[in-house]
Formats: structure tokens, C-alpha cells, sequence
């Protein structure tokens, strides 16, 4: 099916607004041919991961933006970078040249183009990077798609690199998918209300509820029907286990998410093709799969922050931490946004985190490659999207546990289960 053009789209196409212009326009037309859009809609913001150095392909293609004059058609933010500016030996460039070099030029080529320097896979904990409900916008990034949809209220399908900075530049997208109303109906129910009081008050419910969502949906749209409360630190964990396990762009959980007053306003009132009841065993099963350690290894690490914290996360670990210190043979990284640490030094809490020997880490994540430095053995984690990706990636036995086992463990300098 071809979409009609407009006459601004058809100048992007052919050229007469430099071939960044109609590069970005090509790569939105294609998108919609292959999904069957009929038309476009019009996008009010977009958080993009091309910025995100994964190769020379990356770099070369910012050049060419840069070089061939292309512009920006809404605010457009930034995800997490390879690297961090303010901590650049987590992956010191002597170990990695090219990829922290790489990295660097990426990051300042997006900044020229007009970007915000957000530099976060969750840029939804700061106003600018917060959409509202029925906005239509562009997201990349697996959580904050996620989040952007479920918890917001906000329309967007997942957009890869390369075709999500050309949709912020022609400021359109294909109008399928998410971006309706029919898309985003519930086709599949999980009830958690046969779970036990001790596991609805554990800690790491959100990540595994989030976790075992993805392994089941998988791509389609699930409701979490019997949950009768859930933070947004929570449904964050949700969004992140999910996509991470299942690449689930959006869910719905009765009575908290916006578009789910109701079972049936989920589902859109027709009947559900498939149906789950929660178990306490199958928790259990997910959280076996996010542990690969055996217990016998020496604790080397604790990392935190995946999606990046939010202050009310790092409030909760300088309680737990409650006046103590990291173990010296213990490396403590938590990952979060420019804006949080902004608030964090407002409130004394980053003096109090970097005194008890706590790394605070900006602009990144702890599971890419290069392996950060001192991630070199087991290591814990309270986030399944770490537990899930870093056991692969970086190759570290990984042991899940929750915010509190990991602070724990962190001061005692062993693996405390």
C-alpha cells in the first residue's frame, strides 16, 4: 500500500532540501510501505538511540546528517551514550579507543544537530522528556517505549536507529500499530490475584512480573489484572523485564495505567485470546533464570540503575545503606540521568552516596561493551533488564536480588542471599 504524499513530503523526496532531508524521508516512506500504513501522523517529540555509538555505521551516518544540513522537526532527546563524560574511566579510552572515540564524536555530532542532552534511557523522570496522554511521539528505547505507552498514556511502536532520528526530522510516522486505537487493545490477561501476600510484598515482584509478561507475550499486548497497587518505579521495572525478556512495547494493568479503568477497557471489550493465572512457581522460575551464578564465585560488583534510577531508588539506598560503607573489593555502580544527579546534589543525597563508596554514572549503562571496569566477576543486580542482557554480553555469573540484598551484600563484600 503507498501513502499518498504531501506536498512537503514530496520535496524531502526528491532532494531539494538536501539529502539528509530526503534520506530521513525515504527511510519513514519505506517504514510505511513495509507496515501497510495508509497514512502518516504527525509526532510531537521523539527520544531517539542512533546517538548511541554501536559502530562505525553509527558515526558515519551522523556525519552525513551533519555534513548534508539536516534539521530537526520537534524536541528530540537523547538516549544512554556508550561512554560517560563525567566518568570516563568506567571504559577509559585506553582500553577501547576506538569505541570511546567513536562514542564521543557521536555524542557531540547529535548535540550540534539540536538534541537535548538528556543521555538517558529513561528520560521520562524529567518534564521536557515526559509526554502526555494521546500525544503521539517517537521512542527507541525498550523501557522508555514501554513506559512512553503504558504508563503515560503516550502513542509510539519502537523505532530503530537510523529511522528514529528520521522520523524526528520529518516530524511523521507511519500511523500503525501503537500509534492507533485498535493497536493498543489487551489481547492477553495475566491474573496475579492467586499470588501469594509474601511475594505481592516482595520487592522484586515488578521485575519479574515484568520479566515473565515478556516471556509470554512476546510482541503482543498483555493486562495485569489483580495488581491493586504499583508505583511508577514499579511499572518502570515492569517495562523494562518485559521488553528485555519479550520486546513488549506496551502493557496495561487494571485500575493504574491509564487506559485500563477497567478489564474491559483494556481488552476493548472483546473476549481476550489468551489468559494466564500468575503462580508463585512461575516467579520463582524467572528468578532462577536471571541468576547464573552458583554461589561460589567472589562478589566483584553491584550494579544498579537499569532503567536509570530515579531519585526516590537512590533515597531508598542511602536508607539501606544507613551510615555504612561499600566493601573496598567491591565496585558499586549506579547508572542514572544528568537531571537526577542535578536533584540528588540538591538533596545531599550524592555527598552521602559517593562517602559510603557508591560510583554515581551518568550518560551510560553498566551492561554494554566494553565491560565497565571493575565488572569483571559475579555480580549483583536488583534490575531483571541487567540480569537478562549482562549475563550474555558482558559474560559475568549474575545474581538478581533486591535493592536491599544488594546494598547489603555491597557492604558486607560477599554475595548475602
Amino acid at each position: 500500500m503507498t501513502v499518498v504524499l504531501e506536498e512537503q513530503e514530496q520535496r524531502w523526496l526528491s532532494g531539494a532540501d538536501g539529502k539528509a532531508m530526503q534520506l530521513a524521508m525515504r527511510l519513514v516512506q519505506a517504514a510505511a510501505e513495509v507496515s501497510g500504513a495508509e497514512r502518516f501522523v504527525p509526532i510531537e517529540m521523539a527520544h531517539i538511540n542512533s546517538c548511541h555509538y554501536s559502530g562505525s555505521m553509527s558515526l558515519d551516518f551522523a556525519e552525513f546528517l551533519l555534513a548534508e544540513g539536516a534539521t530537526l522537526a520537534v524536541p528530540t532527546h537523547t538516549n544512554a551514550s556508550l561512554i560517560s563524560c563525567t566518568s570516563p574511566d568506567v571504559r577509559p579510552q585506553a582500553a577501547s579507543p576506538v569505541e570511546v572515540d567513536g562514542a564521543r564524536r557521536v555524542m557531540e555530532i547529535y548535540e550540534e544537530l539540536g538534541c537535548s542532552s538528556m543521555w538517558t534511557c529513561a528520560p521520562y523522570l524529567q518534564p521536557e522528556g515526559r509526554p502526555t496522554f494521546g500525544q503521539q511521539i517517537v521512542g527507541s528505547e525498550s523501557n522508555a517505549v514501554g513506559f512512553f505507552n503504558s504508563v503515560l498514556g503516550a502513542r509510539t511502536n519502537k523505532y530503530g536507529d537510523l529511522l528514529d532520528v528520521s522520523a524526528a526530522m520529518v516530524g511523521r510516522v507511519p500511523e500503525v500499530g501503537l500509534h492507533t486505537d485498535e493497536g493498543r487493545r489487551a489481547t492477553h490477561v495475566f491474573d496475579v490475584s492467586g499470588l501469594s501476600a509474601g511475594v505481592i510484598a516482595d520487592p522484586n515482584l515488578p521485575h519479574l512480573l515484568g520479566a515473565l509478561l515478556g516471556r509470554e507475550v512476546q510482541g503482543r499486548v498483555g493486562v495485569i489484572d489483580g495488581l491493586e497497587s504499583a508505583s511508577e518505579d514499579a511499572l518502570k521495572a515492569i517495562a523494562a523485564g518485559a521488553a528485555a525478556a519479550g520486546g513488549v512495547d506496551m502493557f496495561h494493568v487494571v485500575g493504574i495505567t491509564p487506559e485500563a479503568s477497567s478489564l474491559d477497557a483494556a481488552t476493548h471489550g472483546i473476549e481476550p485470546t489468551h489468559r494466564t493465572p500468575v503462580t508463585d512457581e512461575d516467579l520463582d522460575r524467572v528468578a532462577e533464570l536471571l541468576t547464573s551464578a552458583d554461589g561460589d564465585e567472589p562478589l566483584r560488583a553491584v550494579c544498579l540503575g537499569t532503567p536509570h534510577f530515579s531519585v526516590a531508588e537512590f533515597e531508598a539506598t542511602v536508607s539501606r545503606l544507613d551510615g555504612r560503607r561499600v566493601h573496598p573489593s567491591i565496585t558499586m555502580l549506579i547508572t542514572t540521568s544528568r537531571a537526577v544527579a542535578t536533584e540528588l546534589d540538591l538533596r545531599g543525597l550524592a555527598a552521602a552516596l559517593t562517602d559510603a563508596g557508591v560510583r554515581i554514572v551518568l550518560d551510560t549503562c553498566t551492561y554494554y561493551t566494553p565491560r565497565p571496569s571493575g565488572v569483571d566477576g559475579l555480580t549483583m543486580t536488583n534490575s531483571a533488564k541487567w540480569a537478562y542482557y549482562a549475563q550474555g554480553i558482558l559474560d559475568v555469573p549474575v545474581a538478581f536480588a533486591s535493592l536491599e540484598q544488594c546494598v547489603d551484600s555491597a557492604v558486607a563484600g560477599r554475595w548475602i542471599r
